[in-house]
């Protein structure tokens, strides 16, 4: 099972139009406790989004001077007065159907902790998804975590029966008996590919002793 960001997303977008003074997205970020808001055209649509770091490059400009910032365009933010100003454009969003894993691959290489989310057919916003959102699964019931290590291991191949499958604390143990030590590494890395799996670990006795083919890093 894949995880999509409709499974752990809020239903509420907290978004503001391009003409909202500074003063107001300060205030909309205290009221509603959070780092960032969409600013959003006429149809609901994003065109940007405002964090507290690009509202804090006004309070940067004004106590260091101009050199402090990277280019134009940041220099060009850190004057503005409205959301239209001072946003980062165009704004990254995801959809409800964007994979959970995708989410968080792009929080973490743009250095973001929240995103919106649209509609993938209107491109109106609909909710926002929050890292704290993307740790939901690592709450997934063990019988839905067990569910889903067992349809990988059939995926390989293997019959699901024939292993002994326990969770505890998201942390998966399967024990049996393989032909060779590859297929163990197979079932690790397919495996640790389940949403919600901390880790997995093997515990097996093996028909033969061959080469593991299959790389079985930590996650």
């Amino acid at each position: 099972m894949t995880l999509q960001v409709k499974d752990v997303m809020g239903l509420v977008a907290i978004a503001v139009h391009p003409a909202a003074t500074f003063t107001e997205l300060v205030t909309t970020m205290r009221r509603f406790k959070v780092g960032a808001v969409a600013v959003i055209d006429a149809q609901g649509r994003p065109i940007g989004v405002v964090s507290e770091d690009d509202l804090l490059l006004k309070e940067t400009g004004a106590s260091f001077g101009a050199g402090v910032f990277e280019g134009r365009g940041e220099h060009d933010r850190a004057r503005g007065t409205t959301a239209g100003e001072i946003m980062t454009s165009p704004a990254l969003v995801v959809t409800r159907v964007t994979p959970v894993r995708e989410a968080a691959r792009l929080m973490h290489v743009n250095r973001i902790k929240q995103l919106p989310v649209v509609d993938q057919v209107s491109g109106r916003i609909a909710g926002t998804v929050h890292q704290a959102d993307l740790l939901k699964v690592f709450t997934r019931r063990p019988s839905d975590l067990l569910a889903d290590v067992a349809a990988a291991i059939a995926g390989l191949g293997l019959d699901p029966d024939m292993f002994t499958v326990t969770v505890y604390d998201g942390v998966v143990r399967v024990t049996g008996r393989l032909a060779g030590r590859s297929q163990a590494a197979q079932i690790i890395e397919a495996g640790r590919r389940v949403e919600g799996v901390v880790d997995l670990e093997v515990e097996a006795a093996y028909g033969r002793d061959d080469p593991a083919r299959t790389r079985t890093g930590s996650r």
